[in-house]
């Protein structure tokens, strides 16, 4: 992880937000390589949802009315408990403190509290995970608090008592700040979709089933960030919500996951470093709950969520508003409330779980008939943030005249990039370390015939095609 951190710094690809003034913690900023790579994720996401006659799109505003998230019950329910301990100040959300203990501690912990349990039931694994979920909500918790040792300073019973902590952040709308003006940086993408559910359809005339997708920017003040990109305060979501007629959501269901499955696979993952992980304890909205989690460094993580949703989002914009959200099937002459199938992927996790995906380092042949470790990374082309290199070989001779011309040729359909600086070798690896998938190199030939040698990243074979046939040859590749 560190090696992937640090080529994200050195290759422009992610920075850390506000680095000169010592940054500020769980905020990032993508670079000249970062947002396009991001860009071009975000961009397959978006084909591959609304390239159908299905599935629309919207793009709602991040400040909403209070009221909405009243309604969603992110107001009473959005909260983590948390900890500090007294002897370090560090601040700690409960359940991460007790996930991070280690097994044996664990069973040390229980076995002190709860003797008699734990001489039977608590020697079988499952059994011992399910009592520690049920121990989040029962008088055990602040025991194991107590117990537990600070991950910071070492120190044990230093904790304080268990407190509730909302994860949106309020900021106030008009010139004078007060509770009437609150309002609140969303914490998802989804609720603009469902409060604009009628609007949508009545506008795109769809009929059941039938979706809505949207990617935007989300908030959550985080307690603890944590691994790079995978928990932050501010991130992307590609969420899509799919409306279905009751009694019908099943179906839909295991439609999404094979689907999203599929999505990540088709760009270059690996199936081996993807698992559903199911959901046992349901938020309050949810019928099912699965997600996609891919295999980093540091462990499993989520990338997207497929949730059932029943009619939950509707129904209370229904109260709250004392708007009617029902849908109208012409057919049937019956008017209901749809239930909801969610696909919520997060752009900036994904983003990080390709890159790591991408990832190598490989014995790779010199020009002097030797061996040297080359670093890579292995996008999918339609995700690698330059599509192609021009490289002339000298700059003499015409051949960085040929070579300016065919990048700005290439530059109104692709992104490309110019390089005649040091040896083609080097050259090939600093490409090879962005992840560009082609370079196309201007030799001597090339003034003879209009030819150029074509080197792909991951094979590093080579071979030679016309210049005039370099556009068609990008947008096979790319599947353009």
């Amino acid at each position: 992880m560190d090696k992937i951190v640090s080529l994200a710094k050195r290759r422009g690809f992610v920075f850390q937000s506000s680095e000169i003034y010592g940054g500020l913690n769980g905020c990032w900023d993508y670079g000249p390589m970062g947002v396009e790579l991001l860009n071009n994720l975000k961009q397959a996401w978006w084909r591959s949802m609304t390239l159908r006659d299905d599935i629309e799109g919207v793009d709602a505003s991040i400040l909403m009315h209070p009221r909405v998230w009243e309604a969603s019950g992110h107001v009473a329910n959005f909260t983590d408990p948390m900890v500090d301990c007294k002897q370090c100040k560090s601040r700690y959300r409960v359940d991460v403190l007790l996930e991070e203990l280690s097994l044996k501690k664990k069973k040390e912990i229980l076995r002190e509290l709860e003797p008699t349990t734990f001489a039977g039931q608590l020697q079988d694994q499952k059994v011992l995970d399910e009592f520690e979920a049920r121990a989040l909500l029962d008088d055990i918790v602040p025991k194991m608090i107590q117990l537990a040792s600070c991950p910071n300073c070492g120190s044990k019973g230093t904790f304080t008592e268990a407190r509730q902590f909302n994860l949106m952040f309020k900021t106030s709308m008009g010139p004078v700040e007060d509770t009437n003006n609150v309002v609140y940086l969303r914490p998802e993408t989804a609720q603009g979709i469902f409060v604009n559910f009628l609007n949508i359809q009545s506008a795109s005339r769809q009929k059941l089933p039938f979706g809505v997708a949207q990617i935007g920017k989300a908030f959550r003040n985080e307690i603890n960030t944590k691994n790079f990109l995978f928990r932050t305060r501010e991130f992307e979501q590609m969420e899509m919500q799919y409306f279905v007629k009751p009694g019908e959501e099943d179906k839909w269901f295991e439609y999404w996951r094979a689907e999203r499955l599929k999505w990540f696979v088709e760009l270059g993952m690996k199936p081996g470093k993807l698992q559903w992980h199911k959901h046992e304890k349901l938020a309050h909205y949810a019928k099912a709950a699965f997600d996609i989690e891919f295999q980093f460094p540091f462990g499993w993580g989520e990338i997207e969520g497929i949730h059932s949703r029943t009619d939950f989002d509707l129904s209370r914009h229904e109260e709250y508003s004392g708007k009617s959200m029902k849908y109208f099937d012409d057919q049937t002459k019956e008017k209901f409330t749809p239930f909801v199938i969610e696909t919520s992927a997060g752009a900036s996790r994904s983003f990080m779980a390709f890159l790591v995906a991408a990832y190598d380092e490989e014995s790779a042949p010199t020009a002097e008939g030797g061996e040297e470790m080359r670093t890579v990374l292995h996008f999918h082309p339609r995700l690698a943030p330059i599509k192609a290199a021009i490289l002339p070989l000298v700059n003499r001779d015409g051949m960085d005249e040929i070579a300016h011309t065919m990048t700005a040729d290439l530059q109104k359909y692709f992104r490309v990039f110019y390089d005649d600086s040091g040896a083609v070798g080097r050259r090939y690896r600093r490409q090879d370390e962005i992840g560009t998938p082609f370079c196309f190199t201007i030799d001597s030939q090339t003034l003879h015939d209009q030819s150029v040698t074509v080197r792909e990243r991951d094979s590093m074979n080579q071979e030679r095609i016309a210049i005039s046939a370099a556009r068609n040859y990008l947008m096979d590749k790319l599947g353009s």
